[in-house]
């Protein structure tokens, strides 16, 4: 038995059954990016192998949105987060693995409903929050994944393939990257979170007909070769971009 875990979500059981409502869970699929790296923040908790997406639950009296933003801000100490539903998973089995060997009526271990969000937020921004259940907070390369729990591979899965589709339609960058970059860190990003490499010069064509960059009077030192212009985003366009959507896909 995972004895450490059991101990440590029995001592919780009073509190949060009284706090939270019973059967609804969160769980975050948080992306940071990194060294032309998409990470996922994931968590591991006392006595087990498997790793986890961060999650929370609802209080009685809070919206689900308010609940998921919640969440985030504990787990990270970043606000400026762009953060979106994406599914709802609901197997009555997903709990059955980790708490297999555990009480019955173990509050934690009845059957949730787990509302999938997935959030975008600046590396350097967020500081890994543990909580009272897990061990490690880390950021991992998400193509190289350690061994998740219950469904949460299929939760970064899932959130990738929406994540993907929004970036057709929606500016993606401006919660992900820093505040100056350039235009090959942009285009980077890209192709990371599409899975293919992009024509430099209709990238950045299109990139830039979409109007949410600014040009800055100031490059980016160092290095062998041309020093590359600095960019940053008109966030005004962005956020009405992020509103209106494109025209054009990639």
């Amino acid at each position: 038995m995972k004895r450490e875990l059991l101990h440590t979500l029995q001592g919780l059981e009073e509190e949060y059954a009284s706090k939270y409502l019973p059967h609804i869970s969160i769980d975050c699929v948080v992306l940071g990016y990194h060294d032309r790296n998409l990470k996922v923040l994931l968590l591991k908790m006392k006595d087990l192998d498997q790793w986890s997406l961060p999650g929370g639950f609802v209080e009685h009296d809070m919206e689900i949105q308010a609940a998921a933003e919640k969440t985030l801000l504990d787990r990270t100490g970043a606000s400026n987060i762009f953060l979106r539903q994406f599914k709802t998973y609901g197997s009555p089995c997903r709990t059955s693995d980790i708490y297999a060997d555990m009480p019955e009526e173990l509050w934690f271990k009845q059957r949730f409903i787990s509302i999938g969000y997935y959030a975008l937020v600046d590396y350097e921004d967020v500081e890994p929050q543990l909580d009272d259940v897990s061990q490690y907070c880390e950021w991992k390369d998400i193509r190289k994944l350690p061994q998740l729990m219950m469904d949460h591979r299929s939760m970064v899965e899932d959130a990738l393939i929406l994540l993907r589709k929004d970036l057709n339609y929606r500016p993606i960058g401006l919660n992900l990257l820093p505040e100056k970059f350039t235009m090959p860190e942009l285009q980077s990003l890209y192709e990371i979170i599409l899975g293919k490499k992009l024509n430099r010069g209709n990238f950045y064509r299109k990139i830039l007909n979409y109007n949410i960059l600014v040009k800055l009077d100031e490059t980016r030192k160092g290095g062998a070769h041309k020093s590359p212009d600095l960019y940053t985003f008109d966030e005004v366009n962005y956020k009405e971009a992020l509103e209106e959507g494109f025209k054009a896909s990639w």
